[in-house]
């Protein structure tokens, strides 16, 4: 037995004007294409750069020279995820990383009682600490063990863009380009100084 499919909301469809708050505030309603809230004002691409300190660099400048920078973007195109190898997880790493996290987290409770204590605060705090480091070392020695070597490496994940552009309100092109050309930017795109 298949389920009636509901309508996708359309402008003028009733329920449009009570959409539940969110925790960035109210949600705008779909424009009148359906494809999400209206972007905001045009914008125009004024140079590309290689690099995001490149295309820092010539926003400071703009903003040095007491350009509206409020009404500037800077747009990654091409995003890539790359996930750097750190290094070789074994079982022994991983009980030591647990501990770490455990001796942490008992350091807490430690202080966390030791306040309330009217004897010898220091070795509440202490006794957290080792009691911690120890159900952490062996949370994480069980945990590596049963992932059956699926993930024996620790890692790092960053995203990177191929080329970052500078965008400005369309209105604000013009000024923004006159300030770019006395930049001198060099074929790095670094500045001349």
């Amino acid at each position: 037995m298949s389920r009636p499919s509901t309508p996708a909301w359309r402008p003028g469809m009733p329920g449009g004007d009570n959409l539940p708050s969110g925790p960035a505030g109210r949600p705008a309603a779909p424009s009148k294409d359906g494809h999400g809230p209206q972007a905001g004002p045009p914008t125009v691409t004024i140079g590309s750069y290689p690099d995001y300190p490149s295309a820092q660099q010539v926003v400071d400048y703009l903003a040095d020279n007491r350009f509206p920078v409020e009404r500037t973007s800077i747009v990654g195109t091409d995003l890539t995820l790359v996930e750097t190898i750190t290094s070789r997880l074994t079982t022994g790493r991983a009980a030591l990383v647990g501990a770490g996290a455990g001796a942490w987290f008992g350091l807490f409770i430690g202080l966390l009682f030791g306040i309330f204590t009217a004897g010898n605060w220091v070795a509440v705090i202490v006794l957290g600490l080792v009691i911690g480091a120890i159900w952490g070392a062996v949370f994480g020695a069980v945990a590596h063990a049963m992932a059956g070597g699926r993930r024996d490496f620790t890692s790092s994940s960053s995203l990177r863009a191929s080329q970052y552009a500078v965008t400005v309100e369309a209105d604000l092109a013009d000024q923004a380009r006159q300030l770019l050309a006395r930049m001198h930017l060099t074929p790095t795109g670094t500045v001349a100084r």
